[in-house]
């Protein structure tokens, strides 16, 4: 039976161990370990969904065909990768088996960084889905792949719709990397940031929760 190997590369650096541009990228470059992306996939899909089962199912018929290869994602196989959901979901029937191992996300960075208590509650969801919250969690929120200033711009107005336009956030870029940065700004701040990237994410506290 054909297997796929899916591993994390954790949430920065080399240390802490899809896509080229994750910054553990290097560390593999630099053992001379040899790879192929799907960043084009990227580039050219008309939505994400279709992109993210196109990409499992490719990754299935390659393993029909190598017999064995392993998937590496950013951070933890089994925090917000769809892509994993979906081989984990398509495999069954196939002769391909589906080895998933877990790995470290910047979930738990965040947990140190911040003082969060996830037993607690949390609320994880990629900003893309942002449409998906109907109503304000009563617990934690974090929003996540905030990576551009558009996807900022709707993800500040899907909130502002739930929070206050000044209501405190916390913006989170390069978590566990050299220049890291956590600060707090007020949510309608949130699509002026100027290093808006792949590697932005935000903490939200609950409504309920007042600050010390």
């Amino acid at each position: 039976m054909a297997k796929i190997t899916v591993l994390g590369l954790g949430p920065g650096h080399a240390g802490l161990m899809r896509t080229k541009i994750h910054p553990t990228v290097a560390a593999l470059d630099a053992a001379g370990i040899k790879y192929t992306t799907y960043d084009g996939y990227y580039e050219e899909a008309a939505d994400f969904e279709k992109l993210y089962r196109s990409i499992a199912e490719d990754l299935l018929k390659k393993a029909a065909d190598l017999g064995e290869l392993v998937y590496v994602v950013p951070g933890s196989p089994l925090v917000a990768e769809r892509t994993v959901v979906l081989l984990r979901d398509l495999s069954p029937g196939t002769e391909v088996e589906v080895d998933i191992r877990p790995g470290m996300s910047f979930v738990e960075v965040m947990y140190t960084r911040l003082g969060i208590d996830p037993v607690e509650g949390l609320t994880i969801l990629d900003a893309l889905d942002i449409e998906t919250l109907n109503e304000t969690p009563a617990q934690s929120l974090i929003i996540t792949q905030v990576y551009s200033q558009p996807i900022a711009s709707e993800a500040k107005l899907a909130l502002m719709d739930l929070y206050p336009d000044e209501y405190e956030i916390t913006y989170i870029h390069n978590l566990a990397m050299e220049d890291e940065s956590i600060r707090r700004i007020p949510l309608y701040e949130l699509d002026r940031q100027p290093d808006l990237d792949h590697l932005t994410s935000l903490y939200i506290r609950p409504l309920a929760a007042k600050k010390g």
